[in-house]
C-alpha cells in the first residue's frame, strides 16, 4: 500500500506509451497490456477484474483426452472441417441433455472459441439475403462483437435492453426491426457484463419476433448453466436452461468451452443452427459462396477462410467433456460455482465502502451472483471513476464500451485470488476514505 494511490504520472505516461490517449475508454485487451507495464514499473500488484478469463484448473477429463489424442498422431493430420464424429455426436447428445432442444450431428460444429463463431455468422448471415445488411445487439454486450462488426463493414443497431425487459421487449424489438433489413441480432444470458437473464417468456417473445420479421437470433451462451440462481446441471432432467431455440427455428447457439468448462486457451467452442436455418436455401448466398445452402456456406465457405476447422486434438478434448456432461460423470457446473460464491464477498466489499451495484435487479429478482458484476461510485461517471480505481491498483471496464447507457464498471471476479481479498477491502477502504461524498 505504500505506493497507492500510484501517481497519475506515472499511469498517464504508460497509458501514452501504449498508445491510450484515455485509459478509461481503453478496450479490454489495451488495458490488460497497459496494467501489465504498470505493474513491472511500480511493483503494485494489481486486483485485475478487466478481463474474463477463467481462473480455474481446465478439467482433467478433458487434458486427458487432448493428450491421448495427441499421442495417436492427430497433430499430424487437418482436421474434418465439420468436427470429427465423436465432437458432433456429444455434441448433440449435450444440446439435449441441457436445453431440451433437439437438433442433428450436422447442425453442431467446432469453432475457434465462440469469438470464431460470432465472426463467421455475422459474415454469412449478412449476407444470405441482399435486403437484410444489419446486425441488431441487444445491449449491454461484450464489445468485441461489435468490433467483429467494423471490421466487417456491417452496419450495427442496438439499444440497451434494461429498460424495455417483459412485455416492453416486444415493441422496442418492433421498432427496431420493422425496417426489415436486419438480418440478425444477438445477446448473451446470463448478461455480459450486467449478469441479468432473459427469462423464459422474454425468449419466448425474441423467438415470436425473430419468426415475424425473418431474423436470425444469434444466442451467446458464453456463460453456459452459470446463472447458479438454478440449478441446470443434471443433464435431461429439468430445469433446462432458458433458450430462444425452444421458440424459434431461426437461431444459431454460440456455446463456449472458456467459461463453464475452464477450457480457454485452447480456443474452443460449440455452434449449434437450427436444422431449418442449417437446411435453408438461400440464393443470395451465390454471390459470395458456391453454395447456396446456408449451413454449408457457414462452413465450407467462411469458416473454411478463417481456419480451415478447430484443431484436432482439442475438438477430442470436449467431446470428452461433454460426454462425461452427458453420461452423469462430470458435473462442470459444481467448480465454477467458486465464481458465485467469490462474486458475494467481493460485491459486499465494494457496497460497504460506498459503491453500488448498477444492474441490480433482474425482473425484480436480485441480480444472481456470478461471473461479473456492475458497480459506480456516486459522483463519478465510468470513465473518471476508472482512471481513479487503477491508481488504486484496481483494473477493470468501463460500461461506456459495452453499449449500456448507464454509468459504471464491469468487474470480472475469475482472475482475482481469495488470497487477494484483503488487498481488495484495504484498497476499496482507502478509496472510500479519499472520495468522500
Amino acid at each position: 500500500m505504500t505506493q497507492i494511490p500510484i501517481q497519475k504520472e506515472v499511469i498517464d505516461r504508460i497509458a501514452g506509451k501504449n498508445k491510450i490517449a484515455n485509459p478509461g475508454r481503453a478496450s479490454i485487451r489495451e488495458m490488460r497490456k497497459m496494467i501489465q507495464d504498470v505493474e513491472e514499473e511500480t511493483g503494485v500488484r494489481f486486483v485485475k477484474m478487466e478481463m474474463g478469463i477463467p481462473g480455474l484448473p481446465a478439467p482433467q477429463v478433458g487434458v486427458q483426452a487432448q493428450i491421448e489424442a495427441l499421442k495417436s498422431g492427430v497433430a499430424s493430420i487437418y482436421p474434418e472441417i465439420y468436427g470429427t464424429e465423436e465432437f458432433k455426436r456429444e455434441a448433440t447428445r449435450f444440446v439435449k441433455n441441457f436445453l431440451d432442444v433437439d437438433v442433428t450431428p450436422d447442425c453442431c460444429v467446432p469453432t475457434v472459441g465462440s469469438m470464431q463463431a460470432g465472426f463467421a455468422s455475422f459474415l454469412t448471415l449478412t449476407r444470405y439475403d441482399a435486403k437484410k445488411t444489419k446486425v441488431l445487439f441487444i445491449d449491454p454486450g461484450f464489445p468485441v462483437q461489435k468490433q467483429q462488426c467494423r471490421v466487417l463493414g456491417i452496419e450495427m443497431k442496438s439499444f440497451d435492453v434494461y429498460e424495455y425487459r417483459g412485455d416492453k421487449l416486444r415493441a422496442k424489438l418492433e421498432e427496431e426491426l420493422k425496417d426489415g433489413d436486419v438480418a440478425c441480432m444477438v445477446y448473451s444470458s446470463p448478461n455480459n457484463p450486467a449478469w441479468f437473464c432473459f427469462t423464459d417468456y422474454e425468449l419466448k417473445i425474441i423467438g415470436e419476433v425473430a419468426n415475424q420479421y425473418g431474423v436470425v437470433v444469434m444466442e451467446d451462451d458464453a456463460y453456459f448453466l452459470m446463472d447458479f440462481r438454478k440449478d441446470y446441471s443434471v443433464p435431461g432432467q429439468p430445469p433446462f436452461q432458458p433458450t430462444v431455440a425452444k421458440y424459434t427455428d431461426n437461431y444459431v447457439l454460440m456455446i463456449s468451452g472458456s467459461k463453464s468448462f475452464s477450457y480457454a486457451g485452447e480456443r474452443i467452442a460449440l455452434m449449434v443452427c437450427s436444422p431449418k436455418l442449417f437446411n435453408m436455401e438461400c440464393p443470395d448466398l451465390a454471390r459470395f459462396y458456391g453454395q447456396t445452402q446456408l449451413g454449408r456456406a457457414l462452413i465450407f465457405g467462411t469458416l473454411y477462410c478463417l481456419s480451415s476447422g478447430t484443431a484436432h486434438s482439442v475438438q477430442y478434448a470436449m467431446a470428452a467433456m461433454l460426454k462425461g456432461a452427458n453420461d452423469g460423470t462430470f458435473n462442470f457446473v459444481h467448480d465454477i460455482r467458486e465464481y458465485g460464491e467469490k462474486a458475494k464477498v467481493m460485491k459486499k466489499m465494494f457496497t460497504d465502502n460506498g459503491f453500488y451495484i448498477v444492474y441490480d435487479k433482474d425482473m425484480g429478482e436480485d441480480v444472481g451472483d456470478g461471473f461479473y458484476f456492475t458497480f459506480c461510485y456516486p459522483g463519478m461517471g465510468s470513465v473518471d471513476l476508472l482512471n481513479e480505481l487503477i491508481r488504486y491498483g484496481i483494473s477493470a471496464i468501463s460500461l461506456d464500451i459495452t453499449g449500456s447507457l448507464r454509468q459504471g464498471i464491469r468487474a470480472c471476479v475469475a482472475l482475482v485470488l481469495r488470497e487477494q481479498f484483503p488487498d481488495l477491502k484495504e484498497r476499496l477502504e482507502k478509496f472510500h476514505a479519499d472520495h468522500p461524498f
